[in-house]
């Protein structure tokens, strides 16, 4: 289509493809993608509009607020401190952060802070947004709390919480904020327009947030992305039914709003992560303001060499993407959940996302993290692919297929 722009390397133009098309049939807003390979960027391309209101449109330099994509750079800033002997997984949290071993997490692994198995979805203390961007009223909450289940035992997606549990430990152990860490240590060496904190001269190139509208037909398009991913037609009433229940575990809205300091949807207008505040806080769960060609050229550097930069020895990856937490772990799943679990898989390794049939990524060796309404960043060791996606239109109802679109498509140009 008109308007995406950028460049695709021979033998990837499928890529740039699928790209145009999330415009024409996926109501793309704006947009951009990147991919390297072997430490080069075979594709780089982006377009549409960054902000819908006034149609200032997406440029080379736009950035955007990328959500739980963070957690994957947050990820590979505490398996670097691992890789160097500083950080030890198997280690209480306490050895580091002494605070913490209070109301039965006195034995609580740093493990279990990267693979949501803490029992700290939420913090049960009502907190500002404000104190949420201090950082120090989240991290006194959380040493105070008592979790909801024996840390260790289940897993429950930590979507707000696992910046402040994993941020504060790199904090005990480096010294620095998870942020300023991310700043000296990934995106310094590799030249990266990626923020955990954004500066204020960012704003300028800062994209602005949309909630997509559903479709007028949600549930056949929903049941549409069930049959593409092979649910039998006869199952998807029962599939759609049970994911209903799942989303109405009240932990799980009180995970990602913090309960009630975030607006449901995590957007508004002109507020919370369109806003500058949010934009500037240091939340490593959630708050990274970066670009496609940076997600693809962190991941590039960790899974080889990028202009001279290695992030992450070959070891330390594969023991990163051991999956610690599934589908078989969910904390207080619903009756019935057992004989559907098959449906709902959930791959987490230490602090990554693994393939799921619903998100294959890159491939059965790939990892990354996705984030809400649509990014995703990811990795893949065999090929040494990094990927990258940022968008400013979120979908939130279940039926987004744009980055599953992009990532088969470097998926068909690897086999080809």
């Amino acid at each position: 289509m008109s308007g995406v722009e950028g460049h695709a390397a021979p033998g990837w133009q499928a890529v740039a493809d699928a790209f145009a098309a999330n415009f024409e049939e996926e109501r793309e807003l704006g947009a951009a993608c990147c991919v390297y390979v072997e430490g080069r960027p075979v594709v780089d391309v982006w377009g549409g509009s960054a902000d819908g209101r006034t149609g200032r449109p997406w440029l080379e330099d736009t950035v955007v607020t990328a959500f739980s994509t963070t957690k994957g750079a947050t990820a590979i800033c505490a398996h670097m401190l691992v890789e160097r002997g500083e950080l030890d997984l198997d280690a209480r949290v306490a050895d580091y952060w002494p605070e913490f071993a209070t109301a039965g997490k006195e034995d609580t692994r740093v493990r279990w802070l990267l693979s949501h198995r803490a029992g700290l979805p939420a913090i049960d203390a009502t907190l500002t947004i404000e104190e949420v961007c201090a950082w120090e009223p989240a991290v006194r909450a959380l040493e105070a709390q008592t979790p909801f289940w024996p840390p260790g035992e289940r897993h429950l997606y930590h979507a707000q919480t696992y910046g402040f549990l994993v941020g504060e430990v790199v904090r005990r152990v480096t010294g620095k904020t998870l942020g300023r860490f991310f700043a000296d240590e990934v995106a310094g060496p590799l030249g990266l327009a990626a923020w955990i904190g954004a500066p204020e001269e960012v704003e300028p190139r800062a994209a602005h947030l949309v909630i997509e509208t559903p479709p007028a037909d949600l549930q056949a398009a929903q049941r549409a992305r069930l049959e593409e991913v092979g649910v039998a037609p006869e199952a998807i009433p029962a599939v759609l039914a049970m994911a209903g229940e799942l989303a109405a575990e009240p932990l799980v809205a009180r995970s990602v709003d913090l309960g009630g300091s975030l607006p449901d949807g995590l957007v508004t207008e002109n507020g919370a992560y369109n806003s500058r505040p949010l934009r500037a806080a240091e939340l490593p769960g959630s708050s990274i303001v970066t670009d496609a060609r940076s997600l693809a050229r962190m991941y590039a550097a960790t899974v080889g060499e990028v202009d001279g930069v290695r992030l992450l020895e070959p070891a330390t990856v594969e023991k990163m993407c051991v999956v610690q937490s599934d589908e078989t772990s969910l904390y207080n799943p619903p009756p019935g959940f057992a004989e559907l679990a098959h449906w709902f898989e959930t791959r987490f390794g230490s602090g990554v996302m693994r393939p799921t049939r619903f998100s294959p990524l890159l491939g059965p060796r790939s990892f990354g993290h996705g984030g809400a309404g649509g990014s995703l960043g990811c990795g893949e060791p065999d090929a040494r692919v990094g990927f990258g996606y940022v968008m400013n239109r979120m979908n939130t109802n279940g039926t987004d297929v744009r980055a599953a679109r992009l990532a088969a498509a470097v998926r068909d140009c690897l086999d080809g």
